[in-house]
């Protein structure tokens, strides 16, 4: 523990790497103050009924990945969410679309111009969200909530203009931080958010369980203990990796120091267990809404029970749906991201091969069995998490603090603390320090 503070201590002694943490923070304090900016026209007092909406349901979702901006018609009240999901389109498009197909391959130049493309469907989406956000606001809120006439042109023109330029400026922060500060700035603002409600959260589970009598202490103790240990499943899905030996030509090496004749160089492929990171629940979590929203449009009974049952995110069958369109979409978002035909030809163009397996096509098929083989543990395991906090409300946790224990939420927020400890730990290895992650005394430059 001693040498992780020292390590910790080393970060302040890199300028570069202090200067950076200390932009990323700024950018991330100026969002959440914008998260607390309500939307001109709108009465802050009044939103009691808005917060409400956010208990449970979709509600929920968006007010988590906006760290409580949704739930106070905040300016950044539609979050980064629209950017996110042009991203998907975009990368989705880019399967059936020659050009975006071409743009992928094109490097550098290619990457700038599908990032314009999704810059602008972006802006395309949150225009579409607006005008949704703002009726959903005059449905749930009072009518004094409005300082100004919520039906006029006016407000409703300057309200979305103000949301979209609210989503811009989130992206803008993102981009900026992964530019000039540490790790994925997007995936950061969302982390961002979903932690500003964990104080909350865990006072209302302490309220309830010590306060209120509801179990004691020692049930607060055994839910901490689970959800770290939940934490640790979940480092080890996102860690988690296959290693396919890979074996190069034979090749002499002449120097001063060293003639390598032992007959090549053997390196790995590492295929991950979960390479589709939290993609396939949030593609999931989308379908899951359009059950609900379709049977929500009739009046008949089944209607209505369908649209009790797919509304109900911590009921049996809702989450056993989900469990199983994660699994399908695992397989799916592999198949797409993962390209085993691109690694064999790679593979073979630097003149290595997998022993036992021919270069080329069988090389190609052999990659795809082996993903086969471990993608089906991963889904089923990141399935289980997506669905685990349903599990723990069955137990008589609180809705709020169980959103913590599984789901969208913990993957992103391991994968995020992963990824960017990672570069704080490149950072640290690049100056001859000590790594976060490893122990020991300062390295010295090597002359």
């Amino acid at each position: 523990m001693k040498k992780f503070f020292e390590s910790l201590a080393n970060v302040w002694k890199i300028e570069e790497l202090k200067n950076r943490i200390l932009f990323t923070l700024g950018l991330l304090l100026v969002y959440r103050f914008g998260a607390h900016v309500t939307l001109p026209g709108v009465d802050a007092t009044q939103l009691t009924n808005l917060a409400g909406q956010t208990d449970s349901g979709i509600g929920s979702i968006l007010d988590m990945f906006t760290g409580g901006a949704f739930s106070k018609a905040s300016v950044f009240a539609l979050g980064i969410m629209p950017y996110i999901s042009a991203s998907i389109v975009v990368q989705l498009m880019g399967i059936a679309i020659p050009y975006l197909q071409k743009l992928q391959k094109d490097g550098e130049s290619g990457r700038k111009k599908l990032n314009q493309i999704t810059r602008w469907l972006t802006i395309a989406i949150t225009l579409v969200q607006g005008p949704g956000y703002i009726y959903n606001l005059n449905r749930t809120l009072p009518a004094n909530a409005f300082l100004l006439d919520v039906n006029s042109f006016a407000f409703l023109f300057s309200s979305v203009l103000i949301l979209t330029t609210g989503t811009i400026f989130a992206m803008w922060l993102g981009e900026k931080i992964t530019d000039k500060g540490i790790g994925n700035g997007i995936s950061l603002l969302i982390m961002v958010g979903i932690l500003a409600r964990l104080p909350q959260a865990f006072i209302q589970e302490f309220t309830s369980t010590i306060t209120n009598n509801n179990g004691g202490p020692m049930l607060l103790v055994i839910e901490i203990i689970v959800w770290l240990l939940v934490i640790i499943a979940c480092v080890l899905l996102v860690m988690a990796v296959r290693k396919i030996p890979v074996q190069y030509a034979r090749r002499t090496t002449t120097g001063d120091y060293e003639q390598d004749m032992a007959g090549g160089n053997r390196q790995w492929i590492p295929l991950k267990l979960n390479a589709s990171g939290v993609m396939p629940i949030i593609f999931a979590q989308a379908i899951m809404f359009i059950p609900a929203a379709l049977a929500g449009l009739s009046q008949s009974e089944t209607s209505q029970t369908i649209a009790g049952t797919f509304s109900d995110m911590f009921g049996f069958w809702y989450n056993f749906v989900f469990a199983l369109l994660i699994i399908i979409f695992t397989y799916f978002y592999t198949a797409i991201t993962v390209p085993t035909n691109k690694m064999a030809d790679d593979l073979k163009r630097s003149g290595g091969f997998i022993p036992g397996v021919r270069p080329g096509v069988e090389t190609s098929d052999f990659l795809d069995h082996i993903m086969s083989l471990i993608t089906f543990p991963g889904s089923l395991f990141l399935a289980l998490i997506a669905v685990f906090p349903a599990i723990v409300v069955s137990f008589g946790v609180q809705q709020s603090w169980a959103m913590f224990f599984g789901g969208t939420s913990l993957i992103i927020m391991v994968g995020v603390a992963i990824d960017t400890i990672q570069q704080i730990n490149s950072y640290l290895l690049n100056k001859h320090y000590d790594g976060l992650m490893k122990s020991g005394k300062n390295r010295k430059a090597v002359a």
